[in-house]
């Protein structure tokens, strides 16, 4: 009889693998899997292929590399970037679906909270993605820092990176607006998967929030007009201390399908959420003996604060923070509508909290089923500006 069953239990397993083999379509890609053959078609879109057409890159005849290439012609780095103009908006990828984002990758130059990214699918009118792209790839502050996460690397010489998976059933466009008065270089490239995606894939949002500075006694909302089902994937600040002293008491709150008053998911502290303990600081000796602490920058697959922007007494006096949380292997699932706020806390004298009025700018990530609510209007031009 424990012969039949173990057959017959075998049988079912060989049968669940066999089904779940016939159903891989190489869109979630990861160690556990990457030996497994799919019918899904790589492709990459780039300056020197901006269709992603089998067998159509490397023809450009002109482009920003031209001169350079001059003695050698087509095929030798011709197009290898894109300027774009003052004022204006570039088309960096247009895709027929059904199929997936799996990674970007771009070096803009100039003032990287006056490009602005914008993510679109399925022929959707509004943006599901509408963030400047220095805040995107977790670095709102205009200013390079080594960013080492799963989802978002930064790498020296200011090169962002992003593998969040992004799956579109009919189309996706990304743009780049340039708000500056100054033209800008991009080099980038999209890589994605031609593949069948299953009835249960949501769609990747991120949006943008900045207020500068928070007024008394007031919560910052990282986001308020989330609606319908999904779940949310990341947080990142880029938070700036208008005060001195210690920060980051205040607690974040998902207020989830139906909450008021009170959220269902409280924090205990901003250091917390973030997954750091007790200021972020370490000790340390100095040469004289003297002990004294200092914030520790940390960057890992899932948390970090990755930045720390010490000021100098004189032109720079205000500390600046950039931080993430990815919740990747615990997403906070909603079913109807998300709202999220965090505290800004400090201590003031007698051992009481002190609400702050600092400058935070902040992106949220999620994946929802569309239609999504349409996002806020983007803050001005003077609003986005680091100063």
């Amino acid at each position: 009889m424990r012969k039949i069953c173990s057959f017959i239990c075998l049988f079912f397993v060989a049968g669940a693998v066999s089904v779940a083999q016939q159903k891989f379509n190489g869109l979630d890609v990861n160690l556990g899997n990457l030996y497994r053959l799919s019918d899904a078609k790589t492709r990459s879109i780039s300056p020197e292929n901006f269709t992603g057409e089998k067998g159509k890159g490397g023809m450009a005849t002109t482009g920003t590399g031209e001169g350079a290439s001059r003695d050698l012609g087509q095929g030798w780095k011709v197009s290898p970037s894109v300027r774009i103009k003052a004022k204006t908006t570039f088309t960096l990828a247009e895709i027929e679906g059904p199929g997936a984002i799996q990674h970007i990758w771009m070096t803009p130059t100039g003032n990287w909270r006056y490009s602005i990214l914008r993510f679109y699918w399925d022929d959707e009118k509004e943006p599901s993605v509408e963030v400047p792209v220095g805040d995107f790839f977790g670095m709102g502050w205009g200013k390079y820092s080594q960013m080492s996460s799963l989802p978002v690397t930064v790498n020296p010489g200011s090169a962002f990176n992003c593998y969040w998976t992004m799956p579109f059933r009919k189309k996706c466009k990304i743009t780049m607006e340039n708000i500056n008065v100054e033209d800008m270089i991009l080099y980038y490239q999209v890589d994605y998967t031609l593949t069948t995606v299953p009835d249960d894939a949501a769609y990747f949002h991120a949006q943008f929030n900045r207020t500068n500075p928070l007024p008394y006694k007031t919560d910052y909302v990282l986001v308020d007009n989330i609606k319908g089902k999904g779940q949310y994937v990341g947080t990142y600040i880029a938070w700036g201390a208008n005060s001195n002293g210690w920060w980051g008491e205040g607690e974040i709150k998902f207020f989830m399908d139906g909450d008021t008053k009170y959220p269902t998911i409280c924090g205990t502290g901003t250091e917390d959420y973030f997954c750091g303990s007790y200021n972020f600081d370490t000790k340390y000796v100095t040469e004289s003996g003297v002990e004294k602490r200092r914030y520790t920058e940390f960057s890992n697959a899932y948390t970090g604060l990755h930045q720390v922007i010490p000021g100098d007494g004189m032109y720079s006096a205000q500390q600046r923070f950039g931080m993430y949380r990815w919740h990747i292997t615990d997403p906070i699932r909603f079913e109807k509508d998300l709202k999220v706020t965090i505290q800004a806390l400090g201590w003031r004298s007698e051992g009481r909290y002190l609400p702050l009025q600092d400058d935070i700018a902040s992106v949220v990530f999620w994946y929802q089923a569309e239609p999504h609510h349409v996002f806020p209007k983007l803050p001005s031009k003077d609003a986005l500006e680091v100063n």
